[in-house]
């Protein structure tokens, strides 16, 4: 193999995704809490074997990168150890669970390379409309409006941290990517959230620069499509941009109208892994 050596840490569903993409370009390693977990992904994906501890990965020149998929309160601790070990990171969205980890976690970076697995950079429908927006269609952009309501059952590390934070995560990338970063936090309501439980449906308004936008995002609110067909907005000075809120499709109203279906890779997350790998 001419490729990485890459040690997959933490072996449930998104390792085996990403592993499935890895899977010959690159030579695979793996740990998880559960040995038989990691035995079975090894296996599957003609991997080099398997660690027993993260000491043991670190400690190995075997091993040039590390791929961290594990729940995000590890995180920190995980990455900040691969850094120290001068191992390259890529570790799952969300990077850390509080400012304080995110400045430890630039503390021990330094020039050493740290990416986040966040697939919804990569997503050909946002490449496409940012493509819009830069070209001036529809002008000046002055509000948008996001919007992904569904039901959805959390457990796990999902039910502690709340639908915001592990899926509205997504929406959050999106509006930075089409329209610059968040400037600042205008409102924040969570409906129907009460005590210590994590919030299920999340209503913001926020700022990126002048524009003002509304982000909903919900794991309480029945759908029958899932959360599939509906609809976001970025409203412009001269024009608009309707889109389903997946990326599966998106219209422009503008100087030129047009719309298009970008289904090649809908979420990114093959273009993200190639990206991983030519920085490897």
């Amino acid at each position: 193999m001419s490729g990485p050596s890459i040690c997959v840490v933490g072996c449930g569903r998104i390792a085996a995704a990403h592993t499935k993409r890895l899977k010959g370009r690159a030579d695979l390693w793996f740990l998880s809490r559960r040995q038989e977990s990691a035995e079975e992904l090894s296996r599957s994906a003609g991997g080099q074997g398997v660690f027993a501890r993260l000491d043991d990965v670190l400690s190995s020149e075997r091993v040039d990168a590390v791929l961290i998929t594990t729940p995000p309160e590890v995180h920190a601790d995980q990455v900040i150890r691969s850094l120290e070990a001068d191992k390259a990171v890529f570790v799952e969205k969300p990077l850390c669970t509080n400012h304080e980890e995110l400045e430890q976690i630039e503390a021990a970076a330094g020039e050493r390379p740290v990416m986040v697995g966040e697939n919804y950079y990569y997503k050909p429908s946002i490449s496409m409309m940012r493509s819009w927006i830069e070209a001036d269609e529809i002008g000046e952009i002055e509000r948008a409006s996001i919007r992904k309501c569904f039901k959805q059952k959390s457990d796990g590390w999902k039910a502690t941290h709340g639908a915001l934070f592990e899926g509205g995560i997504h929406f959050v990338a999106l509006i930075n990517a089409l329209m610059g970063p968040i400037t600042s936090v205008v409102q924040a309501e969570f409906p129907g959230h009460e005590g210590q439980e994590a919030e299920r449906h999340s209503k913001l308004t926020l700022k990126c620069g002048t524009a003002e936008v509304e982000l909903e995002y919900s794991w309480a609110s029945p759908s029958l499509t899932k959360g599939t067909f509906q609809h976001s907005t970025i409203e412009g000075t001269r024009g608009r941009i309707v889109f389903e809120s997946n990326g599966i499709y998106a219209r422009q109203y503008g100087r030129r109208p047009r719309v298009k279906f970008p289904l090649s890779d809908i979420m990114g997350a093959g273009a993200m892994i190639d990206d991983l790998l030519s920085c490897l």
